[in-house]
């Protein structure tokens, strides 16, 4: 890849949305990121890898995600051997929902799929086929109110599917993630401060006043993420950060994340990025430059 490019996307004031549909034999625009929410869907791509943040995916025939402002992602051709891609983007601009329209209970799940498209998302196979048709027909059709509409109808029935995963870490991205429970962010912002320390339970149990059993249920709970497994993404998410941004070694990078070991590092690192330190620092090797 090698570079990381700010794009400009080419959409006015006067604007809903900009589309554009490509046929293409490879996978072949590097790194980037703009400041507009992105629906790119693309067929024909087994084996292609799709980059967000710090997430690594290999993809089937089928990929749909939605990109969040700012937020780096890239489609390269890694094992793809077919020759026939059919891609379909959608650049909506950042305030294409206003807060207004997103605080209607109707719009909820909007809401939160717009809020977790900050570290972006991609669809299953079931959502997928339940906007492939009207993607087609948009793909091909003059911008109007009509068509406006079906991209709202698109992202209401996307968000309300409700299958989806997110991609990048909100630690890499830099990105709040809303929480209801005080005392979940409480052991949030103490772990988000003391990573690179040995974190033991009994302290994060004092902070809150509660047992260590208890606060593992109350924690698992309310964010459906054991407390040992976000201490491990908090850390990794720092490390992707680190990777990309520093030249420090993976040594350096293991133990300033709070890792005891290189190995216990490359262990976790490889358990949740699917790809070792090194190779995913060999993968966003970039420059920055405006175009």
């Amino acid at each position: 890849m090698g570079k990381l490019i700010i794009e400009i996307p080419p959409i006015s004031e006067q604007d809903c949305y900009y589309l554009q549909e490509r046929y293409k034999p490879s996978f072949n625009y590097p790194l980037h990121k703009h400041n507009a929410f992105e629906l790119n869907f693309v067929e024909h791509c087994s084996g292609a890898r799709r980059i967000v943040g710090d997430n690594m995916e290999v993809l089937g025939d089928f990929d749909l995600a939605l990109i969040g402002c700012n937020l780096e992602h890239v489609w390269e051709q890694y094992e793809c051997k077919t020759d026939t891609i059919h891609e379909i983007t959608i650049q909506m601009p950042p305030n294409f929902f206003s807060d207004e329209w997103l605080a209607r209970r109707v719009m909820q799940p909007v809401k939160e799929l717009f809020e977790s498209a900050q570290v972006g998302v991609a669809f299953g196979m079931k959502a997928i086929m339940t906007v492939f048709e009207r993607l087609n027909t948009l793909a091909k059709s003059e911008p109007s109110f009509s068509t406006a509409m079906t991209v709202v109808s698109i992202l209401y029935d996307l968000a309300t599917s409700g299958d989806y995963h997110r991609l990048s870490s909100s630690h890499y991205s830099h990105v709040e993630v809303p929480v209801t429970s005080r005392r979940v962010q409480r052991i949030k912002d103490y772990v988000d401060t003391h990573f690179q320390d040995e974190i033991r339970m009994e302290t994060l149990s004092e902070l809150v006043n509660m047992t260590p059993n208890a606060l593992s249920r109350f924690f698992k709970q309310h964010t459906n993420c054991s407390i040992s497994n976000y201490i491990n993404d908090v850390r990794i998410g720092k490390a992707t950060e680190l990777l990309t941004d520093s030249t420090q070694t993976v040594v350096e990078i293991s133990y300033k994340c709070g890792f005891n070991t290189i190995s216990n590092f490359n262990r976790t690192f490889k358990s949740i990025k699917g790809v070792t330190p090194t190779e995913f620092r060999e993968s966003y090797k970039k420059n920055t430059y405006l175009i």
